[in-house]
C-alpha cells in the first residue's frame, strides 16, 4: 500500500549537540555527500515540494535538520545531515560538522537507521566505506540508497546496481534504487523504515 503522510512539518535546527530536541520518536538519519539530492528524496519521501530546502551550491546544510511525519498510525522524524564531500568550506568548519554529526549518531537513543545517499553515477569512496563500517561498530543500523536513478537508461542503471553493490560490499538486497524525479523506489524506501521503526 502507498504510504500516506498525512503531517510533515520542520521541527528543528541545530548547529551544537546540546540543542538537539527531546528524543521523543524513532529516528532515521539521512546522510550523503553535499549533491546527492538529499533534500529532494526527503521532500519526495514526505510528499511535499518545500519541506527540505534544496539547493544549487552544494554544502548550504550545515546544520542538523529535525522533520516530523505521521504516516499511516507511525509517527517518526526525519533527521537531515550536513552533507560532506564537495562543500567548499573552511578546515574548521568541517570538523565542527563531523564533531555535530558523529555527536548525534553515537549517542541517539531514539535513532533506528542512518541511510546512506549515493549518487547512482558515482563510484564508492572510502568517505562512505568508512562511515557505513563506522556506524556499524556502533550498532547503528545502515541502508544505502541509490540516488538520481532516472538519470541512466535502465541497463546501465542495472549494471550500476550490481557494481555498486560489489563497492559496497552488499547485496542487491541491500540497496534501494531511488529517484526523487520520478517517484522510483520511494515507496520501497518507505517499507524499509517502516521496518526499522516498528
Amino acid at each position: 500500500m502507498k504510504p500516506k503522510v498525512t503531517r510533515a512539518e520542520h521541527v528543528a535546527a541545530c548547529s551544537q549537540p546540546r540543542d538537539l530536541p527531546a528524543p521523543t520518536l524513532p529516528e532515521v538519519a539521512f546522510l550523503g555527500r553535499s549533491n546527492v539530492g538529499k533534500s529532494s528524496l526527503l521532500n519526495r519521501l514526505a510528499g511535499r515540494r518545500q519541506l527540505a530546502r534544496t539547493s544549487a551550491t552544494p554544502g548550504k546544510t550545515r546544520l542538523i535538520h529535525f522533520y516530523e511525519l505521521a504516516v499511516r498510525d507511525t509517527e517518526v522524524r526525519f533527521v537531515d545531515l550536513p552533507g560532506y564531500g564537495y562543500a567548499k568550506v573552511s578546515r574548521s568548519e568541517r570538523h565542527g560538522w563531523q564533531r555535530l554529526v558523529e555527536g548525534y549518531l553515537e549517542d541517539r537513543p531514539p535513532l533506528r537507521l542512518a541511510v546512506l545517499l549515493q549518487d547512482l553515477r558515482r563510484d564508492v569512496s572510502e568517505d562512505e566505506t568508512l562511515l557505513l563500517e563506522w556506524l556499524a561498530e556502533r550498532g547503528v543500523a545502515s541502508l544505502v540508497a541509490l540516488t538520481k536513478a532516472d538519470k541512466l537508461k535502465p541497463m546501465r542503471r542495472s549494471a550500476r546496481v550490481r557494481e555498486l553493490a560489489v563497492g559496497f560490499g552488499r547485496t542487491n538486497s541491500g540497496l534501494v534504487v531511488t529517484s526523487a524525479e520520478k517517484g522510483l523506489g520511494i515507496d520501497d524506501l518507505w517499507r524499509r523504515i517502516f521496518e526499522a521503526v516498528s
